[in-house]
Formats: structure tokens, sequence, C-alpha cells
């Protein structure tokens, strides 16, 4: 909690930077979507990039097709006639490897990538392309939210999970910037989605250091909302957060540079705090645990802290421990949560220590009938 009170004084320091005016042109842009088995979403997913409120003579859809095995293929080719573009790789190499295949077949002065489960909004395209035409923007991230259907209570964590964040890149986009694009829905100038990416890496967060890099900023536009299906469970959750970790951590450590307070200032800053100290939280709360264990053979207060903890801990096993597809009790539900992230940050770096780079992905299935219709709420070639 120290890292958001310190960003809101910071961000009072600083003067509000003036909304992004739309362009007198709008530029061309390119929007991908790496997609692997998506059949059962990827018509809908189809239909509602084609309902983006942006002129079709600036705009190019391409669908990049990582070796599916399913009915996918079959099913954009239905959209050629239509203005989609497909490219189809031979040998499936994971997301960030289809995105770097794609590249030569990328026209837009701006490419927005997204993913075939994400639902944005019909209006959420154009500011997210405003905000890449203001000179000092390399990247532009949209606003997520997390939506399930009614009934569905299995993994209601993940909603205070992505507004926090949510909030959360919009005070660093205050202050500075934000250090990692939403991979659901972001824009990037062309010639730095140009470079490449090692396929073992997560291209999102790549993205704003790259900006960085290059000396732009990536912040965060909160009219750009997209709409983001939870998963349909906390084990499936877990599987996620333990890929997205492991690939987060890998691409820090390609990027460390950019950790050196002497050259990148208040970024390195925002940098270090927002990701590696979230990653190193399990490894303070396992010493935590041992100082007070140890403290409370003597205090009184130490031996009333454990007890709120082991309670906490209690609940949080009973949340994970649900049978699957029933509803959890609320008050479990935020503590499961918890465990399933921080045991996933411990996963993950275990995987990285080891070595155990895995570029390929199997997406989440998050189901067709949990997209939202998107209804109001709300030129370098490589």
């Amino acid at each position: 909690m120290v890292y958001p009170l310190l960003l809101r004084v910071l961000a009072l320091c600083r003067p509000a930077r003036p909304r992004s005016k739309e362009p007198h042109e709008w530029p061309t842009i390119s929007v991908a979507v790496p997609v692997y088995n998506e059949e059962a979403v990827i018509r809908s997913t189809l239909e509602s990039l084609l309902r983006l409120d942006y002129p079709e003579d600036r705009r190019q859809i391409l669908i990049v097709s990582d070796a599916s095995t399913d009915r996918t293929d079959a099913i954009v080719s239905e959209y050629v006639d239509r203005g989609i573009e497909f490219v189809r790789l031979a040998e499936r190499g994971g997301k960030t490897a289809a995105e770097n295949a794609a590249r030569s077949a990328l026209r837009g002065e701006i490419v927005v990538n997204t993913d075939a489960t994400i639902r944005i909004h019909p209006e959420a395209l154009k500011p997210l392309v405003a905000a890449c035409c203001d000179p000092s923007v390399g990247v532009a991230s949209g606003r997520d939210i997390s939506v399930s259907r009614l009934e569905d209570d299995s993994n209601v964590g993940e909603s205070g999970y992505v507004d926090y964040e949510m909030k959360l890149r919009a005070l660093e986009t205050r202050v500075y910037g934000i250090v990692g694009a939403s991979g659901c829905f972001y824009a990037i100038r062309s010639e730095l989605h140009c470079k490449p990416v090692p396929g073992a890496l997560s291209r999102d967060f790549a993205a704003a250091l790259t900006a960085r890099e290059a000396g732009y900023r990536a912040v965060s536009v909160d009219e750009a909302v997209c709409y983001v299906p939870r998963t349909g469970s906390l084990h499936s959750e877990y599987r996620r957060k333990v890929r997205t970790f492991a690939r987060g951590m890998e691409t820090l450590l390609y990027k460390r540079a950019l950790l050196n307070p002497f050259r990148y200032g208040v970024f390195a800053w925002m940098l270090f705090s927002h990701k590696l100290c979230r990653w190193l939280v399990p490894w303070a709360g396992a010493l935590s645990v041992v100082s007070l264990a140890v403290l409370a053979t003597t205090q009184q207060w130490a031996r009333v802290i454990l007890a709120v903890a082991a309670v906490g801990v209690a609940l949080a096993v009973i949340g994970w421990a649900w049978p699957r597809g029933g509803s959890i009790p609320r008050i479990c539900a935020l503590p499961a949560f918890g465990l399933v992230g921080n045991w996933a940050v411990l996963h993950a770096w275990t995987r990285v220590l080891r070595r155990e780079l895995n570029p390929t992905w199997e997406p989440t299935r998050r189901g067709a009938g949990d997209v939202p219709s998107g209804e109001p709420s709300p030129p370098t070639r490589c």
C-alpha cells in the first residue's frame, strides 16, 4: 500500500495533463489479434472488431493463427471479403512468436494489440489512438473491466484486483507513465512494435519498457474501455498467473537496465516498486511469519497477529478447495484470490530460477457466453 500512497503524493505535485485531442486526420492503424484454437469465440470477436468506431479506410484488422488445429482458420476465412486479413503460421510458436512473425504484414502507423476473448467498447479505439498521437507517448493502454455472468461467483476476487491495477496505472500516468501495458488492449507506435521480442517474453510488458528506452512514455487511457471475462475458476486463474508472472520476470530480467535510477529516474523506481516488489511479497510474507512465530513466544501482540493470519489462511484454503463450478462464499473469495496470486508468484520464481521457458500458451478459456455485447457502460513498416 506504500507505493500507491507515494504515487498519490507525487501526483498532487504535478499538473494534470490535458486530455488527448482527436487528430485532424486519423492515422492508419493495424489491429492485430493472435489466436490459437478460438473457434468458440472468434466469430463474435470479428463481428465486434468490425463494429469499432474508426474510419474503415484507415484501419487494418489482421488475425494471426498460431497453427490452430480447430475451425478457427476456416471461420476467419469467411470474413476475408469483409476486410479481415489472415495470416496462419505453419508451426506453433506461442503468442509472442506469432506477433513477431506477423510484423511484416502490418501496415498501420500504430499497431493495436488485443485478444480473441476480449470485447472492446465500440467507442474505445479512437481515445486509445488519440493518446498515441501525443509526440511524447509511444504506448497507450486501455482500461480493463472484469466481467462475468451474474450467477458466477467462482472468481470474484479478480474483479477487485483488476480495479486496483487500473487505478494504479491511472496514478502512474499522472506521475510519469505506466510500467506495463494491458495485454488485452493496447496501442503502440509501429516503429516500436517492429523491435523483436524473444518468444518467451511478454510483449505487452516489454512494450512499455521499449517505449521508455526510446524516450517515449506509456500511458493508461481511461476512456479506452475493454471488457475482460473472468477466468472460470481459481484453478484456471492460478495457471494463468503462473504463466504471466514467469513471463513478466523473464521480461524484466531481459530489460533489467531500466532499473537503473541514475539513467531512468522515477521510471526505474516505479518499475522496481510496481513489478519487482510485488513479486517479492510472498518471500517477505514468509519471513514475516517466521519472525512473528519467534516473537509469539514472548509477545502477546505477535500471537494475536498470527491468529488473525491463521484465520485468513484458513478462509483462503476453504475458497481454494471449494468444489469447481460452485459459488465461493464471499468471505473466502478475496483471501483465496490472494493465496492463489502469492502461491503463483512462488511457482513462477521456481520456473524462472530453473530456466523453464515456455513460449507457447494455452489461451485462458473464458467461454463465449461470458463476453458482454460491448454496449456502452461508461507509416513505418517492419
